[in-house]
């Protein structure tokens, strides 16, 4: 926890996260590279530190009231990201300069570094929440550690949604429609599956999404490989995003669904909460760096719906 409190207090040193115009791409070559190293000298750790204050968070959380699961607050949190997703284009973006926006946000920080040092002293402070010494050995004998097979499905589940968000969303934009902020709708769906499936058991029903998946994947792997001149795209553009909207969100909703289902007792939240991380950031660069060097076409959403399947 220290060491997490230390890494808040050097990241205001990047801040305001206004970067140089040195940083620019100039057109010659692949950005890609200039644009990760942009990304890792100015918003890359504290994106890294708000990220990994979350599980650390809950950790305090189980330490002050262990009858009780934190895993719901990694709902409420995936809820505050689709609001701000949401939020952003409508309320900010059109109104505030993006100096302004820069300003603002490294405030906000700020004030979130505060917030998370006091939080941390808070825990230090106060004792932990003591159980029965019955309770606390049968909580310790049902909770054996996760084996090997177990995390590499952890790591497998996120990465096949995030694969299939990065997948349906670049197929949609490049072979469908360039719909303004369609990916903000692809997004927030992913997001949603999130919410649905961590903030309670009543939201996943197992075999209900077992049944509706197969239908799903073949639906989207139809739409991929049917001529889009065909008459089978009579029915408009429209009906295509409705059809890979609803099957990204049964897709995700049987993902997360799983991790939800499987995941451990609270005391191996934080193990559990970097294998998600690992698997979604393994996802997207599969996807976003990846397929585009490797394939010779937009294949990645026709393999990734086989990886689903395959199972």
């Amino acid at each position: 926890m220290f060491f997490q409190l230390v890494l808040l207090c050097l990241s205001l040193a990047l801040l305001p996260l206004i970067p140089e115009a040195s940083w620019k791409p100039d057109g010659a070559g692949n950005p890609v590279w200039r644009i990760l190293g942009l990304r890792s000298v100015t918003i890359g750790l504290p994106y890294f530190l708000l990220s990994t204050t979350n599980p650390l968070l809950q950790a305090w959380f189980l330490r002050a009231y262990p009858q009780r699961s934190p895993y719901r607050l990694f709902a409420l949190s995936n809820l505050a990201s689709m609001l701000a997703l949401f939020g952003y284009p409508l309320a900010i973006e059109p109104w505030a300069s993006t100096s302004a926006q820069a300003r603002t946000w490294s405030l906000v920080y700020v004030a979130f570094v505060v917030l998370c040092a006091a939080a941390g002293w808070h825990s230090l402070r106060r004792p932990p929440a003591m159980q029965p010494d019955a309770l606390r050995l049968a909580g310790e004998a049902a909770t054996p550690l996760p084996t090997p097979g177990e995390q590499l499905l952890w790591v497998a589940l996120a990465a096949m949604g995030a694969v299939l968000l990065l997948a349906v969303t670049n197929h949609l934009s490049q072979d469908i429609a360039a719909i303004p902020l369609l990916w903000v709708l692809l997004l927030g769906i992913y997001l949603l599956t999130f919410i649905l499936c961590f903030d309670g058991r009543r939201w996943y029903r197992r075999d209900l999404f077992l049944c509706l998946l197969a239908p799903a994947l073949c639906v989207m792997a139809s739409l991929w490989l049917v001529d889009p001149n065909s008459y089978f795209f009579q029915f408009g553009l429209l009906f295509q995003i409705a059809l890979f909207c609803a099957g990204l969100f049964i897709a995700c909703m049987f993902c997360h669904g799983e991790l939800s289902r499987l995941r451990p007792a609270p005391r191996h939240l934080t193990r559990f909460y970097l294998l998600i991380a690992l698997g979604g950031a393994a996802g997207s660069l599969l996807v976003g760096i990846v397929a585009p060097l490797v394939l010779p076409g937009y294949f990645e959403l026709l393999l990734g719906l086989a990886a689903l399947a395959a199972p």
